[in-house]
């Protein structure tokens, strides 16, 4: 299994970016995806969820209402399409995967098995 994570970049305060991951290696359906984030001397952070083969999403408290995860129609590729950018945002933000598992153990990271390289975002103030 392999993630390619991209679309991160430097942004002023307020602005958008939308990040992708790209999946591959073997047949998804009914493995859920995530998001996660890790600023320099934080632990890493659930960012949003989304059922690979439901939709179901589910966000963390800190970009409810700002951030949306979602996938394209082939289920092979999921977007973060992050608006409203903080400073706080800053982070390396990771994709990472796993077969399908209780809706409460999305927001854990000992819940995924394969991850992605990462990506910067950098939000400037």
């Amino acid at each position: 299994v392999q993630l390619q994570a991209s679309g991160g970049g430097l942004v002023q305060a307020g602005g958008s970016l939308r990040l992708s991951c790209a999946a591959s290696g073997r047949t998804f359906r009914d493995w859920d995806m995530g998001w996660f984030r890790q600023a320099p001397g934080k632990e890493r952070e659930f960012v949003a969820a989304i059922r690979w083969s439901g939709g179901t999403t589910v966000y963390g408290d800190s970009v409810k209402g700002r951030f949306t995860i979602f996938r394209e129609n082939a289920k092979t590729t999921i977007f973060l399409q992050m608006n409203s950018l903080k400073p706080d945002d800053t982070a390396v933000y990771y994709c990472a995967t796993t077969p399908r598992t209780a809706l409460s153990s999305l927001t854990v990271v000992s819940s995924y098995d394969y991850w992605g390289q990462g990506t910067q975002v950098t939000v400037s103030s």
